[in-house]
Parts: structure tokens; C-alpha cells; sequence
């Protein structure tokens, strides 16, 4: 074949899930390790997962160990954002020499153990080393399921799982998906476990069966790595099930044979609920001290007063996912841009979603909108706490995620129309909001905030020992990728129909 010929059949699209995990990788060498939002008591439950190892040890009782004492100082610049990540040259060098007692671990069980013990297999004697490798793990886990969820799913799907994953990660879901927190896990499990089921009941044959192995993966991610991921997940897959048309389309016996595997879901869901000592949360509400937001209400409102103040703040909660909450240990805010393009692009795609309403969407999208008003108003008020204390939008943002999904899930008949220039605007505000945060997000910890200016490098007082690409050049790349990853799936987003590089063989058979 000659080259031209080769050039002439080559397809932008294949770039895609390499410019993606490109994006995705940035993130993750974007922020120092133990950034991430409570990472001292996730990377020490990696590390004592599965029996423990050398760095950690049983402790004094059964709910404490004996760790190295980095696990339990990681995050030396945490909440203090004038403050460079440069302290964790003097922790490191505790590590393998001086062990402590902890007691901020999964030595009790509140979280499902399957996150931990997943992670655990690449934490070796190399804290950074073993700790970027499951950054990145987990940015190619999302890729991969991301990637074969679009193979496999019918046309009008891919565009879903294109704008419900693209209008809701921004910029949150991209700092924890490739990060060492399980909530990263959720999002990703709970957003495949819904495209997966619609897959499911859509797809025939051999695709049946691939688009219901990743069902299971992804119920399997979600719920074994957050108590309510579980939950997230089952409802993710019940509201999949509500939409699909196949209860219509075929005899009552054959709708109840092909929903076996989706109940099985639904029970694996329920299991690691069960098993997770987050689920008292929602009876008893958050009892911690968690890390809390500036300001409040006057006084200290209770009962009736405090539900309605908690239901009147409910949107600076939601929009927390899309910037208006600081990232990390809520010490990196975001400028003011970052959510208003991030939350305004989801807003004007959302709002043209809904002129495309059947019953069953309305019912799905209605239910998924109650859980995001009624559950954080009952865990604050049960708590006695306030939105701005203690839950996090991290926590919502996989009912975000499913809230986005099934908004741009269009009905039999109905398509989610925008014209080329409104496309070109949503990208463009998306594409804004990433640049922004990923350079806030790596001043943060180069310089800390007390130092501002274009170049990075610039009196940079922390960087990767031995890493080749400068903080700048690092920004440049995660800019570059997104464009491009945007750019080639341009072709998707603006037609109604959108042909893959595996639709003909799709066609063919090959996969029924």
C-alpha cells in the first residue's frame, strides 16, 4: 500500500485515546504526591492493604499500624496554598527509617477493600515511583474503558459518552481520576456502569456480552472503592434500565432473561454496600472534622431552618465539580472563569437536552435530580452541619456524572442538535476552563500562590527530581493534548451521525 494511500485511510479519531490519557498524565504529574484530598490516609491504606508490607506493620491495636512515617506527613503543604510542595524533600527522607503509630487507615473497614488492594500491587520500597504508576494506572483504566464503551456502543450513544464525560470533568474529574484517591474509581465506575447498561439492553450477540463484562467492571470499581459508589453505581444501572426500549420491543420472558445481568449488578452493588463502613453516613450524617469552606450562616440554625439554609446553598455545592470549590486539600482555588465556562458549557448543552424529554428520561433524570437535592440536605442537616462542611462535591460528582449521562441521552427519534458554532463555543469554554485550572493547579505547588506569572519554571521551589519536562512545558502539553483531543472528536460532536473506525465491521456482524 502505498503511502498516500495510507495517509488518505489514517483517522484523527484514532489519536483520540492517546490525546486523552496524554491530558489525563499531565494531571498527574500536575501535583505533588499526597495532593490529593486526604492522601494521607489513602496512599497508608494502599500500603497496608492485603496484609501490609515492609513499610507497614500491625500496631498496638487493631484499628492502628506502624508505617513509615512519610505515609502519615505527605502532605506537609496542605492547606497552606502560599506554600510550595519543596517540604517533601525533608519528609522523604524518614522513609524506610523512622516508623509511627496511625490510626488514619481502612484498619476498620470504611472503605470496600477492593480500591486498596488493587493499588497495593504496584506499591513497592519507591513511595513516588509506586504512587505516580497508580496515577497513571488509573488514567488508562478510564481511557480503556472509555475507548471500548465507544467501540462498542451504537452511534447516538458515543455522542453521549462523549458530551456526558467531556461537560462534567473539568475540572475536578480530571485532578481525581488520575490521582491516588478511590473517588477517581467512582467516577469512572459509576459513568460506565450506566453506558454499559444501556449497551446492554441494546446491543445483540458477542457486543451483548463485551458491553456486559464492562457492566461488571465498572459496578466492580465503583462500588469496591466507595461506600456510596455502591449506591451511585445501582442507581446508575436502574436508571440505564428505565430508558432502554427494550422492554417494549420484546416478550416479557425474553426482557426478564436479558435484565439478569443487570440485577446481578444491582446485587454486587448491594454487597459492597453492605460491607462498607460508609454506609452510616446517611443515617447519622458526617461526625468528623473534615475539612470545611470559609463562611456560613449567621448563628447556628437547626432543624427546620438548617435544611432550608442547606437546600438554599445547594448550587455552590453542586458547582464545586466545576470550580467554584478549591482542588486538592481545598487549598488550590480556582479563578472565576474556571466555573463559569466549565459550569456554563454544561448549563447551555443541558438546557437544549431537555427539549428532548420522553417520559421514561423525564422519570430517570428526575430521579437522579432528587438524590442530588434530597441526599446532601439530609447527611448536612442529620450532621448538623452546613453546604461548605464536611461533604464535598467530590462526593457528587458521579451522581453529577449519571445526572449529565442520562440529560444527553436522546430518546428514540430525538436528536441533541447545536450548531457548529455552538459546538465551537462549548469546546472553546471547556478547553478555557482546563487551561486555567492546570496552570493554577501547578502554580499551587511549584511556587506556591504568593508567586504569580506566566512561566512556571520561574523561581520554581519544587518540580520531579529527574523528570525532563518543566512545569511549563508540562502545561503547554496538557493544553496541546486537550485541544487536540477536542479537535478530533469534532467530527463526532457536530453531525447527528457519527461513523467510528469499527462501525462497518459493527455493521458487518463481526461483533453479533
Amino acid at each position: 500500500m502505498s503511502k498516500g494511500r495510507i495517509v488518505r485511510k489514517f483517522k484523527w479519531l484514532y489519536l483520540s485515546p492517546v490525546l486523552a490519557f496524554l491530558v489525563l498524565a499531565c494531571w498527574a504529574f500536575a501535583s505533588p504526591i499526597g495532593a490529593g484530598p486526604d492522601d494521607d490516609y489513602h496512599l497508608t491504606s494502599i500500603w497496608c492493604a492485603s496484609g501490609g508490607s515492609q513499610e507497614c506493620q500491625p500496631g498496638n491495636t487493631a484499628n492502628t499500624r506502624l508505617v513509615s512515617e512519610p505515609l502519615t506527613d505527605i502532605a506537609c503543604y496542605s492547606r497552606t496554598p502560599e506554600k510550595s510542595a519543596d517540604c517533601l524533600d525533608g519528609v522523604m527522607t524518614n522513609w524506610n527509617k523512622a516508623n509511627v503509630q496511625t490510626d488514619r487507615g481502612n484498619f476498620a473497614g470504611e472503605y470496600p477493600p477492593v480500591y486498596y488492594a488493587v493499588m497495593h500491587l504496584v506499591a513497592g520500597p519507591d513511595l513516588f515511583v509506586s504512587a505516580l504508576t497508580m496515577r497513571l494506572f488509573n488514567a488508562a483504566l478510564f481511557v480503556a474503558i472509555a475507548t471500548s464503551l465507544f467501540v462498542l456502543l451504537k452511534e447516538e450513544r458515543r455522542r453521549t459518552l462523549l458530551w456526558g464525560w467531556l461537560l462534567t470533568l473539568v475540572p475536578l474529574g480530571v485532578f481525581l481520576i488520575p490521582s491516588n484517591n478511590p473517588s477517581g474509581w467512582a467516577i469512572t465506575g459509576v459513568g460506565t456502569a450506566f453506558l454499559a447498561t444501556l449497551g446492554w439492553y441494546e446491543a445483540v450477540g458477542r457486543r451483548r456480552w463485551l458491553l456486559g463484562s464492562l457492566l461488571i467492571l465498572g459496578v466492580v470499581i465503583a462500588a469496591g472503592a466507595r461506600g456510596d459508589g455502591a449506591v451511585y453505581a445501582a442507581g446508575a444501572v436502574l436508571t440505564a434500565s428505565i430508558l432502554t426500549d427494550h422492554w417494549r420491543q420484546s416478550k416479557p420472558s425474553s426482557w426478564w432473561r436479558v435484565a439478569i445481568m443487570p440485577a446481578i449488578a444491582v446485587v454486587v452493588c448491594a454487597f459492597f454496600f453492605a460491607i462498607a463502613g460508609q454506609s452510616g453516613v446517611a443515617e447519622v450524617g458526617f461526625t468528623g472534622g473534615a475539612a470545611t469552606m470559609p463562611g456560613g450562616p449567621p448563628g447556628s440554625p437547626r432543624g427546620f431552618a438548617l435544611a432550608a439554609y442547606n437546600l438554599l446553598m445547594l448550587p455552590f455545592l453542586w458547582t464545586g465539580v466545576w470550580g467554584t470549590w478549591p482542588l486538592g486539600w481545598l487549598d488550590t482555588g480556582m479563578p472565576d472563569l474556571v466555573p463559569w465556562a466549565a459550569a456554563s458549557a454544561f448549563i447551555a448543552v443541558g438546557f437544549v437536552a431537555i427539549g428532548r424529554l420522553n417520559l421514561r428520561k423525564l422519570i430517570a433524570a428526575g430521579g437522579v435530580f432528587l438524590v442530588l437535592v434530597i441526599l446532601p440536605v439530609w447527611v448536612l442537616t442529620r450532621g448538623g452541619n452546613v453546604v461548605g462542611e464536611n461533604l464535598q462535591p467530590r462526593y457528587l460528582l458521579p451522581v453529577i456524572v449519571l445526572f449529565g449521562l442520562i440529560l444527553f441521552s436522546m430518546p428514540s427519534g430525538k436528536k441533541l442538535d447545536l450548531s457548529r458554532v455552538q459546538i465551537l463555543i462549548v469546546l472553546g469554554a471547556i478547553w478555557v476552563a482546563q487551561l486555567v485550572a492546570l496552570q493554577v493547579n501547578l502554580r499551587r505547588y511549584v511556587t506556591g500562590t504568593d508567586e504569580q506569572g506566566f512561566n512556571l519554571d520561574a523561581g520554581a521551589e519544587w518540580w520531579w527530581s529527574g523528570f525532563p519536562i518543566g512545569p511549563t512545558a508540562l502545561w503547554f502539553i496538557g493544553c496541546l493534548a486537550f485541544a487536540g483531543l477536542l479537535a478530533t472528536l469534532w467530527p463526532i460532536l457536530k453531525t447527528a451521525k457519527s461513523q467510528s473506525f469499527t462501525e462497518e465491521r459493527l455493521e458487518a456482524g463481526r461483533f453479533s
